[in-house]
């Protein structure tokens, strides 16, 4: 079973219909008992940094993502749910507090790239060849994304993929059992379904 964290956040119910999709038992909880006898974890996330937070310190989803890392079963985070793993966000003009799980910092697109912001659509991705969400995808697959602030982690060796859309930026890490997208695997097609099959045969 994957427990899809539920803290009040959108976008829960379409990661649970692409695992459906590709024969895996999920459902959306905010039950930590439940999320915490999962099999894995994801956490998707679409809005605002600071509005996610808040709703992961208030619903008490907050201590269950920590606690669920740390027990070593695969943990995946999607888009705003990857950002949130990090030490802060500059969305809102100021430094807002993130999970801190890992180091590194949120940070606008800048609007000097002349490309359209928020960034949205299909862009190819460079995958580090050894990581397991991207087993079997080939070189530079392309997948989809909707944000307007990126990723840029502290750990190099975490980072597991980047794209180039006027800077290069990070679009996903792993360490251990943890993985995270900023792309959305659920909505980037059979390369998509492909990262989740992988995810969830971990």
């Amino acid at each position: 079973m994957i427990a899809i964290i539920d803290y009040g956040v959108g976008n829960l119910r379409s990661v649970e219909k692409a695992f459906h999709f590709i024969g895996c038992k999920a459902s959306v909880s905010s039950d930590r008992d439940f999320i915490m006898e999962a099999d894995a974890a994801v956490l998707p996330g679409v809005g605002a940094f600071a509005d996610a937070m808040n709703s992961l310190k208030s619903t008490g989803m907050a201590d269950v993502v920590g606690s669920f890392i740390k027990s070593g079963k695969p943990f995946l985070g999607i888009c705003l749910g990857m950002q949130l793993l990090f030490d802060y966000s500059e969305e809102g003009g100021e430094k807002v507090k993130g999970l801190g799980i890992f180091r590194g910092s949120v940070r606008k697109l800048p609007m000097d790239i002349k490309l359209k912001i928020p960034h949205m659509g299909w862009n190819s991705i460079q995958v580090r060849e050894d990581c397991p969400l991207f087993r079997g995808l080939g070189v530079n697959p392309y997948v989809y994304f909707v944000h307007s602030y990126c990723l840029k982690a502290r750990d190099r060796d975490i980072v597991a993929a980047t794209t180039d859309y006027g800077i290069e930026f990070d679009v996903a890490i792993w360490k251990d059992n943890t993985f995270a997208t900023q792309f959305h695997p659920e909505k980037s097609g059979e390369t998509g379904l492909r990262i989740l099959r992988n995810f969830a045969g971990l």
